[in-house]
Parts: structure tokens; C-alpha cells; sequence
């Protein structure tokens, strides 16, 4: 499991970009600070800008207890709530961008909103689709970003109601409620069904899914292995949260059985506080474009943290990744249930001290 694609250009970067034209003086920041900043990220440049009154909107949990940490107000926007300016940087996913220019749009009353892309990541193809919605647009280019921006005083109602459909959670062709921009979001991830394929069917008692997603996993916990009763689901991505709920609910109905069942907004590197008789994962190894295998460690050590002495971890990942070092070092034995197709199984037993 990957995390968001955010993008690779450092935030200072993107964010000295995105407000180069109210350097420039072509834009004026709002003086009562009537600011909305959806998919904000924090950096130097944005606590230099940053005014009273600013509200950041931030799905990915690392990168929202950032912006808190730094003292930004980091809340979902009420859906009648109206900003005189509002600051996007798109994602990569070019339906999930869509969607987001819409809710950048509708929250927009008397003003503008404002967005940049790095060029290497589509940054011509979205500002044509905000050009779409907006009739026209001006733009600036620095950092090899582009920043784009326009009045939101005309727009295309229908495109604009089109495009906020996008995001609503619904079916994937697998039959899983999911929505633009998850990973995996219009599939079953081939590794993560591999991991389904090899659950034990003698997994009992509490189990977590570190990095959850839409909850498949979990879902194939509730169809395959009738002793375990809780199930919680950690996931950074609070976008993931509501189609995992359903997923789980239906589920279990179809499976019909009754689990204490919890979907927690939650980034499992800085630890959990349950413990667990197992934790089953896909762990995530990209941000970006970039492997960072870095991650799936630390995922790795969590789970041993949050595991009973007799729990065990169940997880797959691509072959080439580097975690045997990882799991030895935190686990008496571990054995590889199957390679296949470029993943490996991997259970794990015996928490070390």
C-alpha cells in the first residue's frame, strides 16, 4: 500500500510557487483572513504567509498533525461555509483533482481560487480542467511548478455538480465502495488479495489492519476467519474511512456476523495503544514516485509493539523490498507463507522483547 500522491517537489517548492502571484502583486491576500487552504501541507513559506482566521483542510494525518504542530487550524470546511479565497494543490489522480476544484469552487464566494502543480505531474492538464469549470484562467510558472487562478464568480454549474459527484464514495468494479484517489481505488490490489488468499482461518480474537484503505482486508478478515471478533482499521487517509465503514457493514451482513468493528484516523508509525492478537498488513512503501522502504519498517516494528506475547503479524509486500533485517529484529520466527507474481507473504511470531 502506497501513501497519497502528494507532490515530489519539496512543500517550500510547491508553496513558494503557489504564492508567487500575491508576490508578484497580481493577488491580494484577504486582511481578515478569509482564507481556505484545502490539501494544505505546512513549510517555511506558509507560516511566513499565513494569517489569522486561516482555515487548512488536510485528509492525510502526517501531514495534518504537522500543520497543528505549527499552530495552524486544521478542520473539514462546513459545507455552507464561504471564503473569499481559496488555495488548492491538486493531487496527481486526475479525477480525484477534479473533484477537488469543484469543492474549492463551491466554497469560493466573491473570489478566487488559486492552485499549482509541478509540471512533471500534470500541471497543464489541471490547469486546463480548473480553466473548464472557471471559463478562463491566468497562470505563472516557478520552481517548475505552475500556479493557476481564477474568479469563481462565473462558473459551469453542471460541470461543477459533475465533478463533486466524483468524490462521493461508490463501487469499484470489484464491488468495493471506494472513491478517486485511494490507493488501489478501482481495484483489489493484487498483493493485498494475495495476503486475503493465505489468512489462517485460525486467526481469533482482536485483530488490526494497519493501513486500512477502503477495507478490504478487513472485509476478507470477516468472510475468511470466523474467531475473530474486533476488528480495528488504522488509516492515515481520512478519505479512506467512510467507504471502509461500508465496506465492513456489508460485510458483515452478508457474511452474517456481528463484530465489534473500529475505522480510526490514525497514522500507526507513531504507535497505537491496543494490543492485539494479530495485525495483518500491506504496508505502504512509496510517497510519490519515490520507494521508501523506510515505512514498511516502521510499520513492521508498530505491529510487533502492538502485538500480545502469543499474537503474530500477517503481511505481504513487494518481493524486492528489505524487511527481513526488520522483522528479525523484532520477531522470534519468521517464515515466508508464498512468493508469487512479485510478493511475498510474510507471517511473523514470537514478539521479541
Amino acid at each position: 500500500m502506497s501513501f497519497p500522491g502528494f507532490h515530489a517537489s519539496t512543500p517550500e517548492a510547491v508553496l513558494d510557487a503557489l504564492f508567487l502571484p500575491f508576490a508578484d502583486g497580481l493577488l491580494h491576500l484577504p486582511a481578515d483572513g478569509n482564507v481556505l487552504f484545502l490539501r494544505a501541507r505546512n513549510s517555511f513559506r506558509l507560516r511566513e504567509v499565513a494569517r489569522s482566521g486561516w482555515l487548512c483542510e488536510q485528509s492525510f494525518r502526517p501531514f495534518a498533525d504537522a500543520l497543528q504542530h505549527d499552530g495552524f487550524h486544521v478542520a473539514e470546511p462546513a459545507d455552507d461555509a464561504r471564503f473569499k479565497l481559496v488555495l488548492l494543490l491538486p493531487p496527481r489522480q486526475r479525477d480525484e483533482a477534479r473533484a477537488w476544484f469543484a469543492k474549492a469552487v463551491r466554497h469560493v464566494e466573491g473570489g478566487t481560487v488559486v492552485a499549482c502543480v509541478p509540471n512533471a505531474e500534470g500541471a497543464k492538464s489541471a490547469q486546463a480542467d480548473l480553466a473548464a469549470l472557471l471559463g478562463s484562467v491566468s497562470h505563472l510558472s516557478k520552481h517548475k511548478c505552475r500556479v493557476f487562478w481564477g474568479s469563481a464568480d462565473v462558473h459551469d454549474g453542471a460541470l461543477l455538480e459533475a465533478w463533486l459527484a466524483i468524490d462521493r464514495p461508490q463501487k469499484n468494479a470489484a464491488g468495493y465502495v471506494s472513491r478517486p484517489g485511494l490507493f488501489a481505488w478501482d481495484r483489489v490490489d493484487s498483493a493485498s488479495a494475495l495476503l486475503a488468499a493465505h489468512l489462517p482461518d485460525d486467526l481469533k480474537g482482536r485483530v488490526a489492519d494497519f493501513g486500512a484503505g477502503y477495507g478490504y482486508l478487513a472485509a476478507q478478515l470477516i468472510a475468511r476467519c470466523p474467531s475473530v471478533t474486533a476488528l480495528d482499521l488504522y488509516e492515515a487517509e481520512a478519505r479512506a474511512l467512510e467507504p471502509a465503514r461500508i465496506n465492513l457493514e456489508q460485510a458483515m451482513r452478508e457474511h452474517r456476523r456481528a463484530l465489534a468493528v473500529n475505522v480510526l484516523w490514525h497514522d500507526v508509525t507513531t504507535g497505537v495503544a491496543q494490543r492485539y492478537d494479530a495485525v495483518v498488513c500491506n504496508p505502504p512503501f512509496h510517497q510519490g514516485r519515490a520507494d521508501l522502504p523506510e515505512l514498511g519498517r516502521a510499520f513492521i516494528a508498530q505491529a510487533a509493539r502492538a502485538l500480545l506475547p502469543h499474537g503474530r503479524l500477517l503481511l505481504v509486500a513487494n518481493r524486492h523490498l528489505p524487511y527481513e533485517a526488520t522483522l528479525a529484529a523484532h520477531f522470534e520466527q519468521v517464515r515466508t507463507l508464498v512468493t508469487q507474481e512479485g510478493f511475498k507473504v510474510i507471517e511473523a511470531k514470537g514478539v521479541r522483547a
